[in-house]
């Protein structure tokens, strides 16, 4: 069956090497995807070539190119290996690019995801000049089936000068009527609240929509997702997640939240899993979530009947959950929602729903400040992602990690963080595998006590102990949340030259 009913788009059908030749160098790209799902999967590695090329001849051939979220090494991988990427922006996860990122070669915009759309309307990025967006089907009059995320898919084909469409058909046919695409948000001062009050409420369509004129070549895939697999829970990652399952279980006793929770938001990783399989089995049922990413664990979840629903802007599944996911779909459908990721992680809607947030970090320091994107305060791993959307507006906001990294000798609760993602005033619990610290009500010195007493690694509780106690010493008027800066510094330099305290 064909996937393109469109009678003028089905005449621009052509190979991937053909349509990477209308992109040209210094054109800035807007690229589909969210988290290794619904990216473009040939027009990238036929762009890569030519850039190869182009270098090969001593010419300079690079694109600015804008995402959802990451995509997988044959789209960000493919066009960093050949240094053809010039500025990239919300979000990466590519080895070989945060490289490049971090030895200078790559300009790396790391926005909340929630304001990427927004800045691209409001002029803040420049003029985007094409889109290359996947899709599970063209329908008459450029109405688009769309395929396992949405990310920032309506806003770049708004706004670009041309688009590419890619049609692959390994997404699933029956995706149709997955997606809930909201066409009402207009610029200031214009605006209007945003009229969703239930997490799985429809407020737009099910379809993307595209200038059939604007579209300059149609690209037909048969590639599978990056569909990343996940490690099983170990101890520790158990440990973090029976921690929250115990404050969630306190939060409802205190009646602060009913039985059936507030809408849950996880984290992309294996430690969100294990918080999600831990839900799986407990007492808490007729769960619902309001999130970015669908990870394996949330399908265990809507097959136990757990969750009753899950809205997001991406799934994130690997192999197999991917294949139960396809063998199943009729069953998910009006069960899952996918929605552009400007409404999945919008702040007024993450506030009205009172979402419970559970995000992870590199590391927290004694006071409640978390750092989620840098090593060593100048090297970035990732980016903020979706996390600050979340955990500034949630009615609950976690921060999960394991107590220390690099087996063992680094303490990820330390008395300053070296780089600054979530402050203090955004945090309301930090969980490690040793215990849980409830940040709420609490001035910094409280905070400190909770943090190191329930937090840390017993092997640098002493240390964290002897900071707070000499920092306090040290400024009589100044104690509100005292620090000595150049040892704080040199904790991190410390780890950094030796490996350990």
């Amino acid at each position: 069956m064909t996937r393109i009913s469109c009678p003028v788009l089905s005449t621009k059908v052509t190979n991937a090497d053909a349509a990477a030749a209308l992109i040209r160098p210094g054109d800035h790209v807007g690229f589909s995807g969210f988290t290794g799902a619904g990216y473009p999967k040939a027009v990238p590695g036929a762009l890569a070539r030519r850039m190869e090329a182009a270098h090969d001849r001593g010419e300079e051939f690079r694109i600015g190119l804008w995402t959802g979220a990451s995509t997988a090494p044959d789209a960000d991988g493919a066009l960093a290996e050949v240094n053809g990427i010039s500025t990239r922006l919300p979000y990466n996860s590519d080895p070989t690019l945060r490289r490049l990122i971090n030895s200078g070669d790559v300009e790396y915009i790391d926005e909340h995801l929630s304001h990427s759309a927004q800045h691209m309307w409001f002029g803040f990025y420049g003029n985007l000049d094409v889109a290359v967006v996947e899709v599970t089907a063209i329908l008459p009059g450029g109405v688009l089936v769309p395929s396992s995320s949405l990310g920032n898919n309506k806003t770049w084909l708004d706004r670009a000068d041309k688009v590419i469409l890619e049609v692959n058909h390994w997404q699933p046919r029956e995706l149709e009527g997955f997606h809930d695409i909201y066409e009402g948000a207009a610029l200031p001062p214009n605006r209007k609240p945003i009229q969703l009050t239930e997490p799985m409420q429809r407020i737009g369509e099910p379809y993307l929509r595209v200038d059939p004129q604007k579209v300059i070549a149609v690209v037909e895939t048969n590639h599978q997702d990056r569909n990343s697999p996940f490690t099983p829970p170990d101890e520790t990652s158990e440990a973090i997640a029976g921690h929250v399952l115990d404050f969630l279980r306190h939060e409802v006793a205190a009646g602060r939240m009913p039985p059936e929770l507030l809408p849950l938001q996880s984290g992309v990783g294996n430690v969100a899993n294990a918080v999600l399989a831990g839900l799986d089995g407990s007492e808490f049922t007729d769960l619902v979530a309001f999130t970015e990413v669908i990870q394996d664990a949330m399908l265990d979840l809507l097959d136990s009947g757990t969750l009753r629903a899950a809205s997001a802007t991406s799934l994130g599944l690997s192999e197999l959950g991917a294949k139960r996911f396809m063998s199943n779909i009729e069953a998910y459908k009006g069960r899952i929602l996918l929605r552009s990721e400007e409404i999945s992680n919008h702040p007024e809607l993450v506030r009205r729903l009172g979402v419970i947030a559970m995000n992870g970090m590199i590391e927290a320091d004694i006071y409640g400040n978390v750092n989620s994107t840098h090593v060593m305060g100048s090297s970035i791993m990732n980016g903020i992602g979706g996390s600050g959307d979340f955990a500034r507006n949630a009615f609950l906001s976690f921060f999960l990690s394991p107590s220390t990294a690099k087996g063992g000798a680094i303490s990820t609760i330390v008395p300053m963080v070296s780089h600054v993602d979530h402050t203090e005033h955004d945090v309301h619990v930090v969980v490690t595998e040793h215990g849980l610290a409830d940040l709420r009500g609490k001035s910094p010195r409280e905070r400190a006590k909770q943090v190191i007493s329930n937090c840390a690694h017993p092997r640098f509780r002493d240390a964290l102990q002897s900071y707070t106690e000499r920092a306090w010493v040290a400024h009589p008027t100044g104690r509100h949340t005292p620090h000595l800066l150049g040892e704080a510094l040199s904790w991190h330099q410390r780890y950094l030259e030796t490996g350990q305290m």
